[in-house]
């Protein structure tokens, strides 16, 4: 599915839905930032965020939990879903149209 097509099918605008995974990774990671301060462009490994792959998993429970579908560890697309919370948030919309 196509970006445009996975962002038109959104029933949450994109922008909501960014904000909601920014406070589900904030409460589910314990990090202590403030909602405002993690943009949905900041990178989630290395110099943005800084998550190890422990946390990433734990992130990836906590989104199969709050929206109803199972991540995958071997899914191909795991690395460009977590590059940013831009990122998750699009694989999460196209997994709630599926």
């Amino acid at each position: 599915m196509e970006l445009s097509a996975v962002v038109s099918a959104i029933s949450v605008p994109q922008h909501e839905l960014e904000a909601e995974v920014i406070h589900l990774l904030i409460t589910s990671l314990n990090l202590e930032v403030k909602p405002g301060e993690v943009s949905p462009d900041t990178p989630l490994y290395g110099d943005g965020l800084g998550l190890d792959s422990i946390d990433i998993l734990e992130l990836a429970l906590s989104v199969s939990k709050r929206y109803g579908f199972q991540m995958r560890s071997d899914d191909p697309r795991n690395v460009e879903s977590f590059a940013s919370i831009r990122a998750l948030s699009l694989y999460i919309a196209q997994e709630r149209t599926k």
